[in-house]
Formats: structure tokens, sequence, C-alpha cells
């Protein structure tokens, strides 16, 4: 792929993820469907199987942000190790695009659990279980989530 296409992709991946969490939520199915829609190597399962991870995973926000844990699903859906190969080797390939994005992430956002983000956009952390923050938290990070999302699809869209 030419970088100029190359570059056309991650363009509109970014406009992609952008719409759907902002239309949907879900940062990590959203960066998988505009990756699916721009570059294919996602599969619907695929999406579906990073619902959990939304939020830190289980909305929680103790772990790695959803944007980011899509993030690395797409880079290991083109790039990860086949069912078949486990006892083959690590394939670290995957691993050192894996560990780009996630220093990528880290300096651009100054963590990477969804709670260092919820604290860096908002000035604090959420409970997404209680109704009633969740939708503050919602209200206060305005489309910076959305924003986080979209450029985690561009940069994998460009790393592919």
């Amino acid at each position: 792929m030419a970088d100029t296409e190359r570059e056309q992709l991650a363009t509109q991946a970014y406009d992609k993820a952008l719409r759907y969490e902002l239309d949907y939520g879900c940062c990590p199915q959203c960066v998988l469907a505009a990756v699916q829609e721009t570059v294919g190597v996602v599969t619907d399962e695929t999406i579906k199987a990073s619902h959990g991870l939304s939020g830190g995973g289980g909305l929680v926000g103790l772990g790695a942000c959803g944007a980011l844990t899509g993030g690395l699903m797409a880079l290991s859906a083109k790039r990860g190790r086949e069912r078949d190969r486990l006892a083959v080797g690590r394939a670290m390939g995957n691993f050192q695009k894996g560990k780009e994005l996630v220093e990528r992430f880290q300096a651009e956002f100054g963590g990477v659990t969804c709670q260092e983000l919820q604290q860096r956009f908002t000035g604090r952390t959420w409970d997404m279980w209680q109704a009633d923050e969740y939708r503050r938290f919602s209200d206060e990070r305005g489309e910076q989530c959305a924003r986080a999302t979209a450029l985690v699809t561009k940069w994998v869209v460009e790393m592919m």
C-alpha cells in the first residue's frame, strides 16, 4: 500500500471511529469497526469479542483504555500469531507494533488506563456502574474519548 493511500485510509478510519464512538460508544468496538471498514483484517467475531474491554474492562476503569485495547486487537488481527502456531514461537513482530502503539498512546495521553484518561479529561474518575455518574462522565468528557478512539484508529491504520 502506497503512503498516500495509507494516509487517506487512516483519515477515513479516524472519521469513522470518531462518529461511531459519538453515536454508539464502546471504544474498542469503534476502533475495530473502523479498521474493518477501511483496511479489512478484522472479523465481526473480533468486534464482538472486544465488547467487554470497554471502560478499562467491564466498565471498571482499572484496565487499559478500550480504544488502546481495540487498537492492539486490530494489530493482532493483522500480525498476530495464528492458533496453529502457538508452539512455534512468540511472533515478536506483532509485539513490536503493539509496543509502539502503547508507547505512542502513553506519550499522547499521559497514561494507558481508562481511569488515567478519565482523570486527564475530567479531573476525576467515575463509577460507570452508577447511572448518574456515567451520564455526568459522558457530559464532562465531551468528545475527548471519541477523539482518543479516532486517533488510535488512525495510528493503527498507519501502522498496518
